[in-house]
């Protein structure tokens, strides 16, 4: 909790940056409620990067001298290397990050220092720390998604086209896939997610520095030049849209509960794979829990963790969101609450991400149970019905002669084979669709989860992957 604030030390500490309009300094209250800097502490690096740039865009244009950009800026290298050490002192009255970074510059460098907030306010500063972080931890992200991306791709390729299982609707088992093309399906799924960060960190690549308050300044500033230093593909084009915007805070929210949603998913499969009803996976014990109580236990914590935080990661963007909808332009306190839901889903997802790879990389499939489980007659039911089509029976008649078999079957205690034999309409022939191993052979469609299709899709999903490979600088 803050403390009160102490006197002026000469160095500022004991001053707010708008002190000077006030007659007496902020309440207790006020301090506790309004403080940042317990989380956008963290934006302090790119708090010091976003200052040079500012700093060498106001030596450019004239308003600093060259003495006084020299100062300014051996004062951030040392305050960027007391924050590296962790000999950073943060005192009462640091509102935030951006409050503390200057007020030490000022005490490094005298009158230069504080010349460092020209023609800046902390509307565009803190917009502009957000993006360069979200610029940053969202390659990141992007770059640990890709990596859960390859160990799926790495994990088909092994399985080939000799394992199977069924493939589920309803969590009814359907028809039988390779185990390649389930695991591809995951691969595609977090591509997309690659994809929208890559969009996502396209429309947050503007640089918000020039903008001040809401209007801009008098001063002959260079926002180009600033948005250059920094790397941004472009600067603003208004600024009273620049200070307010925080779509890319929403949008990379949405892009993140989204991911999460996908490893939800894949967190769920593993719970129920890793079960002794299904037994289709085997997780390693460095990877499992087990229970306080129940000796025989081997729990799947982290799929059900990843499953579970998805909830936590639409919060943060629905949340945000009801922030958002009723602010009038321009800047805004409760722009504020962007930061804390925005680090947390970043936080949380690459969590995420890490701790599925370490599961599945190490996880072993049953792949005997799987293909017991997928041989079944019932697998083959559409095989036998598309068969009739082939000779002219229309499929919605095939479609009910075969699944009057199957009740048949079910009902009578008769095993389907026999029923199949003695049906005029399909006779001994038939009987080949029933063999072990037969159904997913005739997922021959481009596309489908069988042997046939297999080969191209790894071909594609390779393309991609190197695509988003090139983007990431791996």
């Amino acid at each position: 909790m803050p403390e009160v604030p102490g006197p002026d030390d000469g160095q500022g500490s004991g001053r707010t940056l708008w002190h000077g309009r006030f007659s007496e300094g902020p309440s207790d209250e006020l301090l506790v409620f309004t403080e940042s800097l317990s989380f956008d502490r963290r934006l302090a690096s790119d708090d010091v990067e976003g200052s040079r740039a500012h700093v060498g865009m106001l030596g450019d244009v004239g308003l600093l001298d060259a003495d006084e950009v020299r100062a300014v800026l051996a004062a951030l290298d040392q305050v960027e290397e007391e924050l590296t050490s962790g000999m950073f002192e943060f005192v009462s009255t640091d509102e935030d990050v951006h409050t503390a970074v200057e007020r030490r510059v000022i005490a490094l460098a005298g009158a230069a220092g504080a010349k460092l907030h020209t023609a800046r306010s902390r509307n565009d500063q803190v917009a502009t720390d957000l993006r360069l972080w979200l610029r940053r931890e969202g390659r990141a992200v992007a770059r640990r998604t890709h990596a859960l991306q390859e160990l799926l791709f790495e994990r088909a390729t092994a399985a080939g086209t000799d394992v199977y299982l069924p493939g589920y609707t309803h969590l009814q088992r359907a028809q039988p896939v390779l185990l390649a093309h389930h695991l591809l399906a995951h691969v595609w799924a977090l591509a997309r997610d690659v994809d929208r960060w890559r969009d996502a960190l396209d429309r947050a690549d503007v640089s918000p520095l020039g903008a001040g308050a809401l209007a801009g300044t008098s001063l002959p500033i260079a926002p180009d030049v600033a948005a250059a230093r920094l790397g941004f593909a472009r600067p603003f084009d208004n600024s009273l849209d620049a200070v307010s915007d925080r779509d890319f805070v929403a949008e990379a929210l949405f892009v993140a509960a989204l991911e999460q949603v996908h490893l939800s998913r894949l967190g769920e499969e593993i719970v129920l794979w890793a079960s002794d009803e299904f037994g289709f996976l085997q997780l390693a014990d460095s990877h499992s829990t087990g229970s306080s109580m129940l000796p025989h236990k081997k729990n799947p914590d982290i799929a059900e963790l990843v499953r579970g935080k998805a909830g936590r990661l639409i919060g943060d963007l629905t949340g945000f969101l009801a922030t958002l909808k009723g602010l009038p332009l321009a800047y805004n306190r409760d722009l504020q609450e962007d930061k804390e839901p925005l680090f947390d889903a970043l936080d949380t997802l690459s969590l995420s991400l890490s701790a599925l790879v370490g599961l599945l990389a190490t996880a072993d499939f049953d792949t005997e149970r799987m293909r017991a489980a997928a041989d079944t007659p019932g697998a083959s039911a559409t095989d036998l019905a598309e068969h009739l089509v082939r000779g002219g029976v229309p499929f919605r008649d095939a479609h009910a002669l075969i699944g009057t078999l199957v009740r048949q079957s079910a009902e009578r205690g008769v095993p389907l084979e026999e029923l199949v034999m003695t049906e005029p309409t399909l006779g001994p022939d038939a009987l080949r669709y029933l063999e072990d191993g037969a159904a997913v052979k005739r997922r021959t469609s481009p596309g489908g989860g069988g042997p046939e299709p297999l080969g191209p899709q790894l071909e594609a999903a390779r393309a991609v992957l190197a695509a988003q490979s090139a983007w990431l600088g791996l």
